[in-house]
């Protein structure tokens, strides 16, 4: 049984405490989410846990062989290696196994009169048959097919952003480490890479901590949320949607609290200023309780604010944009063939599909980057576009945050018609007061993109065009995004493979299957995809020819509607036998946190009773779905 331990990490960043004193066990089968807005220390306090930038002060405690892998969001490879050699210069152990085994063999094949040689490849032989390391280069290849790089002899050189991503993830992935740390590992992955993603990371045998905006995701792998929040670690028990409801309930009780603390102050405060003395034991533990309590009611309570962004914009008419059998061809790839469609006022259309299939090139068409071969682009009169593109325009890194958005104005009108600062529109999104002055090169990537899609909005456009959103935004942001595209009166038109954020967003769809074949949906895209996979399972079964098929197989099956009464009983009592199981996971862990971290016979007994209740929860689980079906 492998954990790692975390005791009293902290990190500073300039003038900026990002997390302080935080403490924390990782379990061998925990899989858990971290959270938190940009800017909040999510990537730095990865960095730490992997030893790529150790902490300030603190402990990580873990056993000799205690292995790591990590996913950073820009992988660090050598470009002049080739994708099956770059995965393949990973620090799993199998890889070094199978390098040594190649060098052996290159001597061999040099010197096959020399002892030492045939002794090393000997040697080097039986460790691959110890390590199993025959198969690595299968599952490397599996693994490459299902994250769609098929050319595996081609130059890291000549990768896109997302491919490389996706080539650092299969060599972390072929590794199989004790703890698998990922920093947005759906970013550039399209839908049925995301969907087999969730599937092997929930057979993974290790544990997972893994950042991500995409909320389906954390939902479908993760059984902890951690909150990295104003320096501090909250955990949540259960997926992300459990964890928004518990986070609820978290600072409504710290608010409560906070209220009968500063009721108490008040009248502790007039009693002190009745001049009181410490003539007694008793008074005098009267007055330092005063004085704890004075502390404590200075330190106000940090809760995420609630936030309404609304903007005013331009009228924009009935027609916005055209596309008349339009064609572009980008090299050998033919992006749009004779392709047609209108754009209204008010449309929500979702770009989805296949990565280097065109979507951001049909994007660019949109909005009038790239010229047709053929066909005609008609954009209305009264459109005023912004186009949120996936890389960042270049940000003078020498500039204030704040004079930055007032390169575009110092203020701007909402939809009564009232004038808002840049000031309060800075805090809106999540920018408090002492930042304003920040120079913009001391902000973290995400922080500049937030602050990148502010500057669109404040131009108050009444069409958006947005490249892959959700790429580097947390999810406070994307929620403020989502709840101002709700009530924004315009068009948006978006390009994304989130399926929480298209859900949100888009009610069209136009799915890119590559050589220009475009498929319109509309609906929300999960239904797409539910569509999609009952369509692959039909096409895929196989049809036995009619004088093979037995009697029994050409009766109708009888169809389930309804459940037993045993079937009833069971189901009735499910729920509270894993509410049951939940609670007893809960006092596992809670006790394997209280003890020493070189104390592993326990520890490892405590785990065992951890991996049992797990198996267990998750069988109850899947009757109670499978009973459910049948409830009226």
């Amino acid at each position: 049984m492998q954990t790692l331990r975390v005791e009293h990490l902290t990190k500073t960043y300039g003038e900026k405490t990002l997390f302080e004193d935080l403490n924390f066990i990782i379990n061998e089968h925990d899989r858990i989410g971290l959270i938190g807005t940009n800017g909040s220390g999510k990537t730095t306090l990865l960095n730490a846990i992997s030893g790529a930038d150790p902490a300030d002060s603190g402990e990580l405690i873990h056993a000799n062989d205690y292995e790591i892998g990590y996913l950073r969001q820009d992988p660090e490879l050598a470009a002049d290696e080739t994708v099956m050699e770059a995965v393949f210069q990973g620090s799993a152990a199998v890889f070094k196994i199978i390098r040594a085994y190649e060098e052996a063999l290159r001597e061999l094949e040099q010197h096959p009169e020399r002892k030492d040689a045939v002794t090393r490849f000997s040697q080097a032989e039986e460790r691959m048959n110890e390590a199993d390391a025959w198969t690595a280069e299968n599952d490397v290849k599996t693994i490459l097919t299902q994250l769609h790089l098929d050319e595996l002899d081609q130059k890291i050189a000549n990768l896109s952003g997302g491919q490389k991503k996706r080539v650092g993830l299969a060599q972390i992935l072929i590794q199989s480490p004790d703890l698998l740390i990922l920093d947005e590992p759906t970013n550039h992955l399209d839908f049925d890479s995301i969907d087999w993603l969730e599937d092997y990371l929930k057979n993974y045998q290790g544990a997972l901590l893994i950042v991500t905006h995409d909320r389906y995701f954390l939902d479908h792998v993760a059984n902890q949320i951690y909150e990295l929040s104003f320096g501090k670690l909250y955990t949540y028990q259960g997926n992300y949607e459990d964890s928004v409801r518990q986070k609820a309930e978290r600072q409504e009780k710290a608010l409560q609290k906070e209220h009968k603390d500063q009721q108490l102050y008040k009248k502790e405060l007039a009693w002190m200023k009745t001049g009181a003395k410490a003539r007694s034991t008793k008074q005098q533990a009267r007055i330092n309780r005063f004085e704890k309590l004075a502390d404590k009611v200075s330190n106000k309570v940090q809760v995420d604010q609630n936030i309404d962004i609304n903007l005013g914009q331009q009228r924009l008419g009935k027609k916005v944009i055209e596309l008349k059998e339009a064609s572009l061809k980008l090299g050998e790839h033919q992006i749009i063939q004779d392709f047609s469609t209108m754009i209204n006022a008010g449309d929500r259309i979702g770009i989805t599909g296949k990565n280097g299939a065109g979507k951001s090139s049909f994007l660019n068409i949109l909005a009038g980057q790239l010229s047709l071969d053929s066909g005609e682009l008609i954009i209305g009169e009264t459109v005023k576009a912004a186009y949120y593109r996936q890389q960042t325009e270049t940000i003078p890194e020498d500039k204030r945050v704040i004079n930055y958005l007032n390169e575009v104005a110092q203020n701007v009108v909402n939809t009564e018609g009232e004038r808002i600062s840049t000031t309060q529109l800075l805090e809106q999104f999540l920018f408090p007061r002492f930042m304003h002055g920040t120079l913009i090169r001391k902000l973290s990537g995400g922080e500049k993109r937030r602050l990148y899609l502010l500057k669109l909005l404040m131009m108050q456009p009444n069409v958006l065009f947005l490249d892959e959103p959700t790429n580097d935004l947390d999810v406070g942001t994307l929620t403020i995004l989502e709840n101002y595209l709700e009530t924004f009166a315009g068009t948006v038109v978006t390009v994304s493979h989130d399926r929480y954020f298209l859900d949100k967003v888009a009610d069209r769809l136009l799915i890119f299957d590559g050589d220009a074949k475009i498929e319109h949906y509309s609906g929300q895209f999960t239904d797409y995809l539910k569509q999609e996979k009952q369509s692959t399972r039909v096409t895929s079964k196989k049809v036995l020819p009619a004088s093979h098929k037995s009697e029994a197989a050409v009766q109708k099956p009888k169809v389930k509607t309804k459940l037993t009464y045993a079937e009833q009983i069971e189901f009735d009592n499910l729920e509270q036998e894993i509410d049951q199981i939940e609670q007893k996971t809960k006092d596992v862990k809670e006790q394997m946190a209280t003890i020493s971290g070189d104390d592993y016979l326990q520890l490892g007994d405590l785990q065992q009773q951890l991996t049992t209740l797990e198996k267990e929860s998750e069988e109850k689980m899947a009757r109670w779905e499978e009973l459910g079906q049948y409830v009226d």
